[in-house]
This record gives structure tokens, C-alpha cells and sequence, in this order.
């Protein structure tokens, strides 16, 4: 018994792994394993660079077969060994023709079925195209490879969108947060904004009411006393009235001048100023502000003072320490350019980024404001500016400003747009036309302000 499966397994040994009969002029791989030649050229077929073993998976570095001569001896010697019943029965357990009994050896690549050497001989599949089941699963193999590589791109393909899309939805909940803190933090300023001109209100009207309450007490008492004074003489005159001729005339003279001089208080008028409730412009709705009156700006370099550098663009600015040729028409004392574009009516909102370290100021002035001259940029001389002036260590980080001019109003507002926040306002009655202001004190660091669009 235990000869028997030895034998058997002798004879299994002989078998070609592919094709699973005996091996025909058997040859060695790089990693020991034995093919038939032409089974393992089929397997092969298409491929580049590395060539894997059927058996182990080994990638070959090339496509060498060594032809083993002692083993094609061995294999024809097993060959002449008679079959016993046990081996029969492994020779049966392949797959078998289901009207011949005949082992299946083609495939109709025309009716996809597997066939055994009679059922390629009736005219069903006559002009058929039939291959050996080796070679027709080898070029199935292959289009299975290529859909493998297909499926494998769109796979990735397929991860790489899902990623996108988990991506654009912390991106969505992300923006979501923030204008949920923004909303929080405009509904915080509106909250105090409200207590503020509250109070402020609150004390006005009291102020007035304490002031017109005093007024009117005081006329009271000279109206109440004139009509005591007037109350006295009319029962004096009344006593007179009823004297004799004589006593009547006595002393009438005095009753006449003071008669004649009496002088009726002066009645308290007043008129009750209502106190109106106002709120900085974009407690109305900054976002709406910004995209309805937002104005496209540039940069003028002829009223550009030298230390300053203008970018090609004309959208920035930045301060630089080496000074060059003079300009006649640019600020002397203090660094600062112009926009091309001014407004002598209407409302108009511009946006500043400022980056870098140093002192950095912007606004409005007047078109006639002069530019050769070292006059301080003050209100009273025709420029309203909002400015920063750097500490100890600078003014670190990223600033975006917001400016609202608001012309027949009279108004030019400054807004923190990192957490959109009312910073300051001027209030003045302009009577020619305004230029966009910006300017960067001297800094022996890096200072540049920019023009953006929201």
C-alpha cells in the first residue's frame, strides 16, 4: 500500500504543474521548478522585466530554461510504469467530457465551453476557433491582467475622489465653524454696541430732562411770584379805588408809575431734541456693504514718495530703506502713495492686507492735499487716516483692514475684516474730491500693504 503511493506520488512529480500531464522535454527555472517548454512560454507571454514562477511566485530576472535531460529520461521510465487502480482513479478526478467521458482539452472561444478532442468533430464548432485549454487560459489570463490594472486605477482613482470628498466636508463643516464664531462675535459687538449707545442715549435724555425740569422750575417761581405782585397791588388799587376824593389823589402818582412798570416774566419755551438711535454700517450687513460698494483700486506711482517700491500691478506697496531718485510730486516727510482713483461722491469700500513688521497707516485725503510739503496728515489739514504704530517688537502677523467711505454723510469707517469688528470712524463734511490714502513709516524691516478684493 505504502509502494502504491509512492508511486503515485512518483508519477505526480512527473506531471508539468501547468498542464498537469507529463512533463515533455522538461526544463528548470532560476528557482529549481520544472515546466514543460511550451507551458511555461504561454505563461510568460506578454511579459517584461520580471517573470514570476507559477509554483512559488519567484520573479525570474529573465526568461533562461535549462533543459534537465536526466529528469526527461526519468519521466519516459515512469511512463512505462503500469497504472494501478488507486492512480486510475487520480487520472479520473480530472475534469471529464459530459458526453464523451473524455478528458477536456480545448475551449471554443466562440461558445465558451470546454471541450474534449469528439466534441470538436461535429459541425457545431466546426469553424470554430478552438484552443488548447493551456494556451486559451493563458490568454484569458492575460485579459484578466488587464482588467486587474484597469480596476486597480479606478480603484485608486475611486479612493482618491472619496478622500476629496471626506476632505471637502471637514472643509464645509470647517467654514461652517467659522462663520458660526463670526455670527457669534457680530451678534457679541451688536450686543454691546447696543448697551453702549444705550447708555449713552440714556444719559442724554436724562441730562436734557434735568435741564428742562430746572428751567421750568425756576420760570414757575417768577411767574408764581409776579402773580402774588400782582395779586397785592390789584387788592391795593381796589382799597384806593373806594376812598374819598381827597385820600384817593393822595400818594396816585405812585400807584400810576408802578402801574406803568410792571414787567410780565418771560414764559420758559423749550424744544425736546429726540435722541436718534444709529448703528455703525455693517451692524447692517458688512458682507453686503463689501460686495455693493466695493471699488477696484490702483496704486499712482507719480504720488509715490521714493523709499517706496509700487509692484508691477499697481496693487502694493512696500517700504525700502535705500532711497532713489527724488520725486517732485511725491510725500517728502511722510512715506505714502496714492490711489489712481478718488470719489467725490457716493459710498465706495476698499480692502487692505498688510504683512510684515513696522508702522503702517491709510485712509482718505484731500485731492489738494499737499504732497512736497512736510504737513502732518491730520484731519484738519484734508487727510483722515486710521494708523498702527509698531511696538517694542514690531507689528508681527497678518492685518486685513476694511475702509467705508460714505461721502454725502460725510463718514470714513475703518473695519477689522479678520474678525469683522468696527475699529473707527471720522466724521467731517468733505467738499472736494477724496484719494485713497496709504502709507508705511520707515522700517528697517519688511512692510508691505496690499490692495485685495473680498
Amino acid at each position: 500500500m505504502e509502494s502504491a503511493a509512492s508511486l503515485t506520488e512518483l508519477q505526480a512529480e512527473a506531471n508539468c504543474p501547468i498542464c498537469l500531464d507529463y512533463l515533455r522535454d522538461p526544463v528548470t527555472i532560476e528557482c529549481g521548478h520544472t515546466f514543460c517548454p511550451s507551458c511555461i512560454h504561454q505563461r510568460w507571454e506578454g511579459l517584461q522585466g520580471t517573470f514570476p514562477c507559477p509554483v512559488c511566485l519567484h520573479h525570474c530576472p529573465d526568461r533562461k530554461l535549462k533543459r534537465n535531460t536526466q529528469l526527461c529520461h526519468m519521466i519516459e521510465i515512469v511512463k512505462q510504469i503500469p497504472t494501478t487502480g488507486s492512480q486510475r482513479k487520480l487520472q479520473e478526478e480530472k475534469p471529464l467530457c459530459g458526453k464523451h467521458n473524455e478528458v477536456l482539452k480545448f475551449f471554443c472561444d466562440n461558445a465558451q465551453e470546454l471541450l474534449c478532442p469528439h466534441c470538436k468533430v461535429p459541425l457545431d464548432h466546426q469553424h470554430h476557433s478552438l484552443i488548447p485549454i493551456e494556451e486559451a487560459a493563458a490568454s484569458y489570463r492575460r485579459k484578466l491582467k488587464r482588467y486587474i490594472g484597469a480596476l486597480l486605477v479606478e480603484v485608486e482613482d475611486a479612493e482618491t475622489e472619496c478622500e476629496n470628498q471626506i476632505a471637502k466636508e471637514f472643509e464645509v463643516q470647517e467654514k461652517m465653524e467659522n462663520w458660526r464664531k463670526e455670527l457669534q462675535y457680530e451678534c457679541k459687538e451688536l450686543k454691546c454696541s447696543l448697551q453702549v449707545e444705550h447708555s449713552v442715549l440714556n444719559a442724554g435724555l436724562f441730562i436734557e430732562e434735568k435741564d428742562v425740569e430746572e428751567k421750568l422750575t425756576e420760570n414757575g417761581r417768577q411767574v408764581s411770584n409776579h402773580m402774588f405782585i400782582l395779586n397785592k397791588f390789584l387788592s391795593e388799587i381796589a382799597e384806593k379805588y373806594l376812598q374819598a376824593d381827597v385820600d384817593l389823589l393822595t400818594g396816585i402818582e405812585d400807584i400810576h408809575n408802578r402801574y406803568e412798570k410792571l414787567e410780565t416774566p418771560a414764559v420758559f419755551s423749550y424744544e425736546l431734541k429726540k435722541k436718534n438711535f444709529t448703528l455703525p454700517p455693517h451692524y447692517l450687513g458688512l458682507h453686503k456693504m463689501i460686495h455693493i460698494f466695493q471699488a477696484d483700486l490702483t496704486l499712482d506711482p507719480e504720488t509715490a514718495h521714493p523709499s517706496l517700491i509700487i509692484s508691477r500691478d499697481r496693487k502694493s506697496v512696500t517700504y525700502r530703506t535705500s532711497v532713489g531718485l527724488s520725486n517732485p510730486q511725491a510725500h517728502t516727510s511722510y512715506p505714502a502713495v496714492l490711489s489712481s482713483e478718488g470719489f467725490d461722491a457716493g459710498r465706495h469700500f476698499w480692502q487692505v492686507e498688510v504683512r510684515g513688521i513696522g508702522a503702517w497707516s491709510f485712509g482718505v485725503c484731500k485731492e489738494s492735499f499737499p504732497r512736497n510739503t512736510p504737513i502732518k496728515p491730520l484731519p484738519s489739514n484734508g487727510c483722515w487716516r486710521y494708523k498702527q504704530r509698531a511696538g517694542m517688537f514690531g507689528l508681527l502677523g497678518h492685518h486685513k483692514i476694511g475702509i467705508f467711505l460714505d461721502y454725502e454723510l460725510g463718514e470714513v469707517s475703518f473695519y477689522n475684516l479678520s474678525n469683522r469688528s468696527y475699529l473707527f470712524a471720522f466724521t467731517d463734511m468733505f467738499s472736494e474730491k477724496l484719494m485713497p490714502y496709504f502709507s508705511i513709516a520707515s522700517s528697517p524691516e519688511s512692510l508691505t500693504i496690499s490692495i485685495i478684493r473680498v
